[in-house]
């Protein structure tokens, strides 16, 4: 390993442990740990540029601006309500109910949107309910980035899979698809069980709740309709967007356009409603993973793993599995997938199609499930933690760990499992 990798990682453990102890703002940690990388040359100013993932902040970008008009209709409390008294406010089912549309939509739809739409109404219900709004908040992180794993369009990850193997919707449907539907039914029982005690609502509660008209909730009827209709559209360019060949931000966009221009909001609103510090925040730890990757260090660990499988195909899956399951947590998932495929290829290119499934399919499950791993493993994290944050509910680093690692690891073992009773 050269000097500069070496240096790459010290300041990339420092800005970490940073984040970690949250004495300072995240982004503007990560502003110092991507200034040292370009201080010290340590990665060009354009190669560095050249690893932030437009696609995510843009889509960042669209779907905040979306969202935020949307709420002004008063649509999201009137679904908190409506859902609170559908299930006789009992805040228990409404977790179940909850975690497992967020793991559907993120199946189809992806984590960042998802959470961006769940999120506020979520928070809404528990405030009807008086109860700690955490355990729906935490528990819809951990459901997007497991439903997310389902399908080509769920996860970043699973697309740059699916189009360096030749792998269709259909085929991660198949593969994958099983083994979500059973770990977001068991993770809903255990999210239950764990926050069984934080969950209880007063009669007195209950019969307020009840009595509530959710109807009069709707503040602009007409801005409901509009929002409603590109929101509509917009959800359906996404499902669409790979026949479409059109990216997903791009679709947030237009649609973000579109309905600032049809509600006449001023363009110092729109900008208004953009978390810019998040926005910002992601920018440099791209660029920041851009400086592992250009330093070697990524691919010199990826290459020292797969080396030691000696071409095995069952033992390379394993390893990858895991590997990419815990890094995933610590680096972005995007840049880590784009180094292990070309290295998969070389490994698996005297192989036959059916054999070397397995090794995609492990870095799959490795690659999102990984996510769940802390509050930086996935942008659905980070969005669903600052979100919080503005609404003064503290979810710090290490209280996060208390839920994702165990979480993480019981998803990854039971994915591992899955890979060898049916693939070997």
């Amino acid at each position: 390993m050269t000097n500069h990798a070496i240096i790459a990682i010290i300041i990339f453990l420092i800005v970490y442990g940073a984040i970690i102890i949250e004495k300072v703002h995240k982004t503007l940690i990560s502003l110092l740990g991507i200034c040292a990388f370009l201080f010290l040359h340590l990665i060009p100013f354009e190669e560095s540029v050249s690893h932030i993932d437009m696609n995510v902040i843009f889509l960042l970008i669209g779907m905040m601006i979306l969202v935020n008009i949307t709420h002004q209709s008063g649509v999201f409390e009137y679904i908190a309500l409506w859902s609170a008294k559908k299930v006789k406010a009992d805040p228990k089912k409404l977790l179940g109910i909850l975690f497992v549309i967020t793991a559907l939509f993120s199946a189809f739809l992806d984590n960042v949107t998802t959470v961006l739409l769940i999120g506020p109404v979520s928070l809404l219900i528990a405030s009807q309910l008086k109860v700690d709004p955490r355990p729906f908040l935490l528990t819809e992180i951990f459901a997007s980035n497991i439903g997310g794993t389902a399908t080509l369009i769920g996860d970043p990850p699973n697309i740059m899979i699916g189009s360096a193997a030749n792998l269709t919707f259909i085929d991660f449907l198949i593969n994958l698809g099983p083994l979500i539907l059973f770990q977001i039914l068991l993770f809903m029982l255990i999210f239950i069980f764990i926050f069984r005690g934080k969950l209880r609502v007063s009669n007195i509660d209950r019969v307020r709740i009840m009595d509530i008209d959710e109807k009069k909730l709707i503040k602009d009827k007409l801005l409901l309709k509009k929002s409603l209709t590109v929101l509509a559209a917009v959800v359906i360019a996404f499902l669409f967007h790979g026949l479409l060949k059109v990216e997903a931000s791009v679709v947030a966009l237009c649609g973000s356009g579109v309905l600032a221009i049809w509600t006449k909001t001023e363009p110092e609103e729109v900008l208004k409603t953009i978390e810019w510090a998040t926005i910002l925040f992601f920018i440099f730890l791209f660029m920041i993973v851009g400086g592992l990757v250009y330093t070697g260090v990524v691919k010199t660990t990826a290459e020292a793993i797969l080396n030691h499988t000696a071409g095995n195909i069952r033992l390379t899956s394993g390893y990858i599995l895991w590997f990419t399951g815990i890094a995933s947590g610590i680096l972005d998932n995007i840049p880590l997938v784009a180094t292990f495929i070309p290295i998969i290829k070389l490994i698996t290119a005297h192989s036959v199609a059916s054999q070397v499934a397995p090794v995609w399919w492990s870095l799959a499950l490795g690659a999102c499930l990984g996510g769940n791993g802390t509050v930086i493993g996935a942008s659905a994290n980070v969005i669903m933690i600052d979100f919080a944050k503005r609404n003064n509910i503290a979810i710090n680093f290490l209280s996060f760990l208390k839920y994702s690692v165990p979480i993480t690891l019981l998803s990854l073992f039971i994915s591992y499992i899955y890979i060898m009773v049916f693939y070997f």
